[in-house]
């Protein structure tokens, strides 16, 4: 697998379900600045139907819908669809996503942690989805909300040391010491959650 940040502002996407993991998709894809989304459904549930709005098409997708799309998500429709707009996608060379059904797809969505812009992104390569959200619920008591307004200070700082005319590797070597006598990335142990009941 090899870990990209897609900017989804500017790719049309296709997002293919009828359920809850459908609408969790579109949050997610929402989140992450998708401006572009058609959002097919057969058989829609309430969620779907009130998160969509005028974007939801009552019906799957046909190959020359998938065609010209740039990334496809198949979220939870019946295995046959699933396998259908698949293989319709991988004949079109269009990137496709299938959850939970890794060997149907050609990405892995990992668990994400936002912080202002600074996002943390895990993966098992679709091997437990589950261990991907603890490991990034684990992240998220290291690194808190404070992390949003961090990025941006060490963001203007930089944009300062570029104004100067140094050179990335005299950027990079100064944003290490910047952070380091703030002792942002000191180790710490993270809070423990109560046990679960």
């Amino acid at each position: 697998m090899l870990p990209l940040f897609l900017d989804l502002t500017r790719l049309r996407l296709v997002l293919a379900g009828n359920g809850d993991a459908t609408v969790r998709r579109l949050a997610l894809l929402e989140e992450a600045g998708a401006r572009h989304v058609e959002i097919y459904a057969a058989d829609p549930v309430p969620a779907l139907i009130e998160a969509a709005g005028p974007r939801l098409i009552r019906r799957w997708p046909g190959s020359a819908e998938i065609a010209r799309a740039q990334l496809v998500f198949i979220a939870d429709p019946p295995r046959a669809q699933r396998i259908a707009m698949a293989s319709a996608a991988r004949a079109a060379r269009v990137v496709v996503h299938v959850e939970d059904e890794p060997a149907l797809g050609d990405a892995q969505a990992p668990a994400v942690l936002r912080r202002g812009a600074l996002t943390l992104a895990v993966s098992t390569g679709g091997a437990s989805p589950a261990l991907a959200a603890q490991v990034r619920d684990f992240l998220g008591r290291l690194f808190g909300p404070e992390w949003g307004e961090r990025l941006e200070a060490v963001s203007r700082q930089r944009r300062l040391w570029r104004e100067a005319g140094l050179k990335p590797a005299a950027i990079s070597r100064r944003t290490g010491a910047w952070v380091k006598r703030r002792g942002w990335l000191a180790a710490r142990t993270p809070p423990v959650p109560p046990p679960e009941v």
